[in-house]
């Protein structure tokens, strides 16, 4: 099965877009939680502080 330029570029544009929004995500809750919320940056990787968080939702 021969696949075409067409699909390949489509299918790199849409790889790209998603780990742009993957790195974005990452950056933004880092600047959220470091800066807005006087807290470390880092410790937004903490899964407890994911397990609080999810807390409040429910």
């Amino acid at each position: 099965m021969k696949i075409n330029r067409y699909t390949v570029t489509t299918l790199i544009k849409i790889l790209v877009v998603i780990v742009l929004a993957m790195i974005l995500f990452i950056v933004g809750t880092m600047i959220g939680y470091g800066v807005i919320g006087d807290g470390m940056p880092l410790k937004v990787f903490d899964p407890g502080l994911w397990t609080h968080i999810l807390d409040f939702m429910k």
